[in-house]
C-alpha cells in the first residue's frame, strides 16, 4: 500500500468537511531508507540497519534535507527509537513531538544522552552474549535507536571547553564503532568537512559516506575517502544549484552519484505529526525531553 492512501471516515463522523486518517506505514528500520534517484533515474534504497551515515557537505548543499528524509523514514517505524541532536535546533527541530530525546545548543545535555546510549549499548551486548548471539534482530523485544546529529562541529569543536568537546567526540565515536550490531544507528552531519571534525578514525567507521557539494577536492576526500578525487570522484563537481546531489559510497565500494529526496517543511510536518499519532501508545517519553537518561533507553 502506497504510504499516501488513506482511510476516509464515514460521512457522518465529520459532516463538515470530512476527515481522513492516514493507514498505518508498516515500515521498519530493517527495510531499505529511499534516499533518492542516481544519474540514470533510477531510485536509490539505503540499507540503515547494522550500518551508520556520515553526511558532509558546504552549506546548502542539502545534507540536512538528506538527514531529514533519514529520520523520517525511521519516525515512521514502530520498532525505532529516536535520538535527535540538532545545535541549531531548527534543522530537526520539526521532528522533537515525535522522538525521545531531543538535544538541542547544550553540550552537557548531548553527553548525558550519548553516555545513556552507550550504557544501553552495553547492557544489549550483555544480553547478547547471556544468549551466546553476535547481533540483535527484528525480533527481539527491544527496537532499534537512530542517533541523529544535525552539525557535528558544533558539539566536537564550538560548544563547551576542549575537555567536553573530546569527551563528546569519544563517546560518538564508541557508539558509531560499537553500536550497529545491537541496533544502534548513527546518521551524523556536517558542514565542515575538514580532518579536525572528522578525524580519519572516526570517518572510516561509517559504513555509508555522502559528500554533497564540497568547496575543495581535499574536502570531498575527507567524506568519500583519501584519493577519490584524483580518481575523478569529488563533489567540488557538483553544480553548486543542484541541492541535494553528490556522491554516496558504501565501505568497499565506488562511489555513486545521487540525488537525495528533498522534503519541504510542511511535508516534514505533515510526517512528524503522524508519527507523533502513531507512537503516541509506545512512546510515553516525548513529553519528557528534559530527562535524556529515561528518554534513549
Amino acid at each position: 500500500m502506497d504510504l499516501t492512501d488513506t482511510l476516509e471516515l464515514p460521512p457522518h463522523a465529520h459532516p463538515d468537511p470530512p476527515d481522513s486518517v492516514p493507514v498505518d506505514a508498516g515500515l521498519s528500520i530493517f527495510d531499505p531508507v529511499f534516499l533518492g534517484i542516481d544519474e540514470f533515474g533510477q531510485p536509490v534504497y539505503l540499507p540503515m540497519i547494522y550500518r551508520n551515515i556520515l553526511i558532509g557537505g558546504e552549506p546548502g548543499s542539502g545534507k540536512s534535507s538528506l538527514l531529514n528524509t533519514i529520520v523520517g523514514h525511521a519516525a515512521l517505524c514502530a520498532d525505532v527509537r529516536l535520538c535527535l541532536l540538532d545545535g541549531k535546533q531548527v534543522e530537526l527541530g520539526l521532528w522533537e513531538d515525535a522522538c525521545d530525546v531531543f538535544v538541542g545548543p547544550d553540550i552537557d545535555h548531548a553527553i548525558r544522552t550519548l553516555r545513556r546510549v552507550q550504557t544501553v549499548m552495553d547492557n544489549r551486548y550483555s544480553f547478547l552474549k547471556a544468549r551466546r548471539r553476535r547481533k540483535i534482530g527484528p525480533h527481539d523485544v527491544f527496537g532499534q535507536i537512530l542517533v541523529a546529529c544535525d552539525e557535528i562541529a558544533y558539539f566536537s569543536a564550538t560548544a563547551g571547553d576542549e575537555k567536553t568537546q573530546k569527551l563528546f567526540a569519544a563517546l560518538l565515536r564508541d557508539i558509531v564503532a560499537r553500536g550497529r550490531a545491537v541496533g544502534i544507528i548513527v546518521a551524523a552531519a556536517t558542514q565542515r568537512p575538514s580532518s579536525d571534525i572528522i578525524p580519519t578514525s572516526l570517518r572510516d567507521l561509517f559504513a555509508w559516506r555522502f559528500a554533497g557539494r564540497c568547496t575543495t577536492d581535499v574536502s570531498s576526500d575527507i567524506v568519500l575517502g583519501h584519493g577519490w578525487a584524483a580518481r575523478g570522484f569529488s563533489s567540488n563537481t557538483v553544480d553548486p544549484n543542484n541541492h541535494g546531489a553528490g556522491y554516496l559510497i558504501a565501505e568497499g565500494g565506488i562511489p555513486t552519484l545521487v540525488k537525495a529526496a528533498y522534503l519541504t517543511d510542511a511535508d516534514i510536518i505533515r510526517v512528524a505529526d503522524y508519527a507523533t499519532w502513531t507512537r503516541r501508545r509506545t512512546n510515553s517519553l516525548t513529553t519528557d525531553h528534559t530527562n535524556p537518561v529515561r528518554a534513549a533507553a
